[in-house]
């Protein structure tokens, strides 16, 4: 079984396209974990707040089956396949890592993500500190140390899994 991390993020319907992921990506794999649900503010378009979480679990699909199953994931609730980078989205999910996995074709690994955005890497910090990011060699601990994010983002209370 590989260890992956997986970044949940949803602006439209956002506590019901969490939760519809969450129970989804559930069947998918052992040793589930969900950190606090975190809202923040779009980046590069003007929208509605999203949403956003990373799940840590094991898993014994291959990485080709895990990212083709999380794009069919995304459809299934309503996300074109077309869809634009920058606009609001019913489900978005991106595979962060897999295992120790290093690669420059899709999906990229580790993906860039977690150096660029607070709403992925302060949910991987809680989930798991010390993991060192592959091909990188810093924890996810220093590197949430040492970033500089400007971007809003704070817990939601009381979010229902």
């Amino acid at each position: 079984m590989t260890t992956v991390y997986i970044s949940l993020g949803s602006n439209i319907e956002r506590e019901y396209h969490i939760q519809a992921a969450i129970a989804e990506l559930q069947k998918l794999g052992a040793d589930f974990q969900v950190s606090t649900v975190f809202e923040a503010e779009p980046v590069g378009f003007s929208g509605p707040n999203f949403y956003n979480c990373v799940v840590a679990m094991k898993t014994s699909l291959s990485l080709d089956k895990l990212h083709q199953t999380l794009k069919q994931l995304e459809i299934k609730y309503g996300r074109s396949p077309e869809a634009a980078k920058y606009q609001s989205r019913t489900l978005d999910l991106d595979l962060l890592m897999y295992g120790d996995t290093i690669q420059q074709s899709q999906p990229i690994l580790p993906r860039t993500d977690i150096f660029r955005f607070a709403f992925v890497l302060q949910p991987l910090a809680e989930l798991s500190p010390e993991l060192t990011i592959p091909g990188d060699g810093r924890t996810i601990a220093q590197l949430w140390q040492v970033s500089t994010f400007e971007q809003a983002l704070w817990p939601v209370e009381d979010f229902v899994f």
